[in-house]
């Protein structure tokens, strides 16, 4: 112990370097404390204060949240609301039916035999409203005398979807993403439609009213679609923009050009398919896409802008003109 003393006994306070060993390490300590306690005052107890008053202000924060929580639930007017929804649900509850009136109630169409088929004649071609996308697209009539709707076809969903799905199905949903209401429109079919008073025919320019919405009547079925024979010098083109192969279509074009005359149904760029009449009349193709401005207004969607839709309907015109 008095070796340990004796090295602090006669130090040069003027040149540390000559320390034994001992009292360096001493000084050298002390010179840490005192850094370390300047420090908390002159710096870090400023943090610090910032750091706890944060944490107070999150405990202030639940606190008001929980309270303003427990009084939303507990307000009358919100208790009234959930017994009126209950009430309602209830009350819908009760006038559905059971299962065992479901079969009284529902009537299945697909054992029609007479909806069904392809049939050419000698000035029309007639498609069962019953007839699937995979009948339609393995039609060699279709191929050869509907090469707009044999096109369209394989656009259609995917295949599991086009074993069940039916022409009839299509156009009586009036999907304005769908490809067979624009096919109609471009080919100027007629739709036939029954109901208790007899079968009526609809052309296609006047069946398709707005976003899912058609020229049906209540008590009516769509039975069939009628097709006028195509003249030798007729062409058609069908053309569709999607993000992957049997999405729901961005654009799409049904062209058609014969005897003088040029039809350009679009779907996906409105709340029906819609015949661009202007872009029909132009001259030329610059002013076609000029014209498309006053046919089309694409909504906008999640993914693509009224413009961008606007620019995608014009290079989809260049294409059909070019090729008709």
């Amino acid at each position: 112990m008095n070796d340990l003393l004796a090295q602090f006994r006669n130090l040069d306070a003027r040149d540390p370097g000559s320390w034994p060993p001992l009292p360096k390490f001493a000084l050298l300590v002390a010179l840490l404390v005192g850094i370390l306690v300047a420090a908390y005052f002159f710096d870090w107890q400023d943090q610090l204060d910032t750091l706890e008053a944060g944490r107070q202000q999150e405990v202030k924060l639940k606190e008001e949240y929980k309270a303003k929580k427990a009084q939303a639930v507990n307000l009358d007017l919100h208790r009234q609301q959930l017994q009126e929804i209950e009430s309602s649900f209830g009350a819908l509850l009760k006038q559905l039916p059971n299962k065992s009136q479901m079969e009284a109630l529902l009537v299945d169409i697909n054992g029609l035999a007479e909806l069904k088929g392809i049939k050419a004649g000698k000035d029309t071609i007639w498609i069962g409203a019953l007839t699937t996308h995979t009948e339609i697209e393995r039609s060699e009539a279709v191929r050869q005398h509907l090469p707009l709707l044999a096109e369209a076809v394989r656009h259609v969903a995917h295949p599991a979807i086009r074993n069940r799905g039916t022409i009839g199905g299509s156009l009586a949903l009036a999907d304005p993403a769908a490809e067979y209401p624009a096919c109609v429109l471009a080919l100027d079919a007629t739709l036939v439609v029954t109901g208790g008073k007899g079968d009526r025919s609809v052309k296609a320019a006047d069946f398709f009213k707005g976003l899912f919405e058609t020229a049906l009547r209540p008590g009516e079925l769509l039975t069939a679609v009628e097709f006028r024979m195509p003249g030798k010098d007729e062409r058609s083109a069908f053309f569709e923009l999607a993000r992957r192969h049997g999405d729901y279509a961005i654009v799409g074009l049904a062209a058609f050009a014969g005897n003088g005359t040029k039809r350009f149904a679009y779907f996906g760029a409105a709340d029906r398919a819609v015949l661009a009449h202007n872009a029909a009349k132009a001259k030329d193709l610059d002013s076609a896409k000029s014209a498309l401005a006053k046919d089309l207004r694409p909504p906008a969607d999640l993914y693509h802008s009224s413009e961008t839709k606007l620019h995608l309907a014009r290079v989809l015109l260049e294409r059909a003109w070019t090729r008709l």
